[in-house]
């Protein structure tokens, strides 16, 4: 393969990250911009644009640009999608209010449930019937489907969802019904159950087929005023998107299954903290990104993000499991708090110091950057903490208002509370960080894992600020952060590999199983994963296939992911299942239970192409440049109070440098703080790598 010219993409709620790797000439260049949010595709040209002035490329020779975002979330969560209309098998409209019949909170009288994505006169039964062994029990009343759809369209619904009872078992009446629905609403997008997600669990796959109607319009509609913007740059190269599993995808797969997309930034960064794990031969991560409106944390093992095949978005209640919207997805496995740089400080009606989760963004912004914010954020306290320099924020591109955040922590803060400004700014601090660690040990006691034994990957624009005080609470003695932290996400899409999860459920005791059946699933399933994979331009040769199943103890309501061997199905021993079970059973749980009949619910397969290999050689800063202390300024720290600490500049130091703590060490899009008890040594990589104690 040629070398390249690839740009990667992470737009954020306050910041839009870029990263250009050029291959040819080895490099890689960095950029951030304040995202644009009434149309986030304007900051990633002009951020584009600049970033290519920088390295002395053309558009024209620009391959690919790799991208993220946040909007499929936002959208959910907001509710600002699509007018989406449902239709479903007679006698399941209420699907989305019955649920899975369970209270996250037993004993709250006054429970508030998250609303449902598709309101009640929008949804619409057929008379239609498919049986769990995928037998028809009754066709679809075509004439009754034609009568919904001119009802649809008097309703003027911009997108519709089709899930029908079984519909993974059978997609006949769903794939008959999209091209009725095709034929009486053309233009209208059509999200059918069997292809977003053909699993079990009515009530999930419902939700997750109506979300993905839900954002699709808009994303159809922001990938292609994306494409045309560069195109009409000049742009003749291809667009990929990331994916919430950290696989790589392309413009058509992203528009036709846009909930896929949910989680794309988030696991563009723990993708980079995976690659950075292996880079640095750390067993065990816990990767930290921090940026303007969120925080998130990802258990990295092994150079692998942990992996889930199930999510809840827009929780009402932050740790409570069925508050929010389920989707049967597959997603890298972490955790997403409203805690960032821009989350605002307020003092609730019990006169209680509270941050986030609600946050300043792009748009006004932190009070610190002068564009209109009034409200104070942990921005604006890390700057009057000394962490930040009011003259080399994003490099000295935009000066920070210190005078105008004094006056706003004073008047909001300190005076309601009776405190000094410093002593308010502390406890912004603190409670940022003390949210943060709460959530971080909970992800963490839920995996039955100790933090102590994992080194903390830090990284985005206030993860680096923030770590320390992190790594303190959770008692994680070592912490790495990356040269570029600030864009390290942007970095992960450009080190993922072009990868596909599928799945397909078949409900099974494992004494009768159907092998034939199960390979031909496997085999469907192959064939459009190698499918998908080939698009992104891999080579079909060097593809990689991975093959699980979920399985459970009959009676149970939950699965376990056991993984396969190759050929496993062609040579089926039900003896092997079992024991694979039973080995994978008690890894989780540390027991087994013989004698209990087994079951197979879903069989998964995940295929993926090599990685691509970047070297960190990083343009403008290939080499050290000028003195690396720049001088002094007072920082807090807790052990220490407000004292002189040492400032240096990361463009200043070489591999191989150490110095002891306290330090605050400066670049472009990050700020790295580092306690009185650290020994702070420069890699061979350029890492700052940051022991504790």
């Amino acid at each position: 393969m040629s070398a390249r010219v690839r740009v990667g993409v992470d737009v954020g709620g306050t910041f839009t990250d870029f990263v250009l790797v050029d291959e040819a000439r080895d490099l890689i260049f960095t950029g951030k911009r304040l995202t644009t949010s009434r149309d986030p595709s304007d900051a990633i040209i002009a951020g584009t644009e600049r970033l290519l002035r920088e390295a002395g490329r053309a558009i024209v020779e620009l391959d690919s640009v790799v991208h993220g975002t946040t909007l499929v979330t936002n959208a959910v969560i907001e509710r600002k999608g699509a007018k989406v209309g449902l239709v479903t098998t007679q006698g399941f409209r209420d699907i989305l209010e019955m649920g899975n019949e369970t209270r996250y909170d037993l004993y709250d009288l006054a429970l508030e449930r998250p609303a449902a994505i598709v309101p009640r006169h929008l949804r619409h039964e057929v008379s239609e019937r498919i049986n769990a062994g995928g037998e028809r029990l009754l066709p679809l009343d075509e004439a009754g489907l034609r009568q919904v759809a001119r009802a649809l369209a008097r309703d003027r619904i911009e997108a519709i969802a089709v899930c029908f009872m079984h519909a993974y078992r059978n997609p006949v009446h769903e794939r008959r019904a999209r091209e009725i629905l095709n034929e009486e609403l053309p233009g209208i997008p059509v999200s059918i159950s069997a292809e977003i997600a053909p699993e079990i669990r009515e009530y999930e796959r419902t939700s997750t087929t109506c979300a993905n109607a839900f954002v699709q319009p808009l994303m159809q509609r922001y990938l292609g005023r994306l494409a045309d913007r560069l195109g009409g740059m000049g742009h003749k190269g291809t667009i990929y998107l990331m994916l919430s599993a950290g696989g790589i995808t392309t413009v058509r797969a992203a528009r036709e299954a846009p909930i896929q997309l949910i989680e794309s930034g988030p696991a563009a960064g723990a993708m980079a903290a995976a690659y950075y794990g292996g880079l640095t031969e750390t067993p065990g991560l816990i990767s930290f990104d921090m940026g303007g409106t969120t925080a998130k944390m990802c258990l990295v093992e092994g150079g692998q993000p942990a992996r889930a095949h199930a999510l809840e978005a827009g929780r009402i209640r932050r740790f409570k499991k069925g508050s929010g919207l389920p989707l049967k997805l597959p997603v890298v496995d972490l955790i997403e708090i409203g805690a960032g740089g821009g989350s605002q400080a307020w003092i609730d009606a019990m006169g209680l110091l509270k941050v986030g989760p609600h946050s300043a963004g792009a748009e006004p912004g932190p009070v610190c950057y002068g564009r209109g914010g009034t409200k104070p954020t942990v921005t604006d306290a890390d700057l009057l903490l000394g962490y930040l320099s009011p003259d080399y924020f994003l490099g000295g591109e935009m000066q920070l208002d210190r005078q105008a955040v004094e006056r706003a922590i004073d008047e909001q803060i300190a005076q309601p509370l009776g405190m000094s400004v410093l002593d308010a700014a502390i406890g912004i601090h603190s409670v940022v960080n003390e949210n943060m660690a709460q959530a971080t040990r909970m992800y963490i006691a839920e995996k039955g894992k100790d933090p102590r034994r994992f080194a903390m990957m830090a990284f985005g624009g206030a993860g680096p600020v923030h770590a320390y005080g992190l790594a303190q609470i959770l008692k994680v003695s070592r912490i790495i952060c990356p040269f570029g932290a600030g864009v390290t996400s942007a970095l992960g899409f450009l080190v993922a590999p072009p990868a596909i999860d599928l799945v397909r459920s078949y409900v099974t005791h494992l004494d009768s199983v159907d092998w034939a059946a199960v390979a031909k699933l496997y085999a469907e399933m192959e064939r459009e994963a190698r499918a998908l994979i080939a698009e992104t331009g891999a080579d079909p040769a060097a593809i990689t296939i991975r093959r699980s199943a979920d399985m459970r103890y009959v009676g149970q309501g939950f699965d376990v992911d056991v993984e396969l061997p190759d050929g496993i199905y062609t040579r089926p021993s039900a003896t092997d299942f079992q024991q694979r079970f039973f080995a994978t059973y008690r890894r989780l749980f540390d027991r087994w239970v013989d004698g209990v009949p087994v079951e197979v619910t879903s069989w998964r397969l995940s295929a993926s192409a090599p990685a691509p290999t970047v070297s960190l050689n990083f343009g403008g800063h290939s080499a050290p440049t000028g003195a690396a202390r720049k001088g002094e300024r007072p920082v807090w720290f807790a052990r220490t109070g407000l004292g002189p600490c040492a400032v240096y500049d990361r463009y200043g130091l070489a591999p191989g440098a150490s110095f002891a703590g306290p330090a605050v060490v400066e670049e472009r899009e990050s700020t790295v703080v580092a306690g009185p008890d650290t020994r702070v040594t420069v890699d061979a990589h350029r890492n700052l790598i940051i022991d504790i104690g």
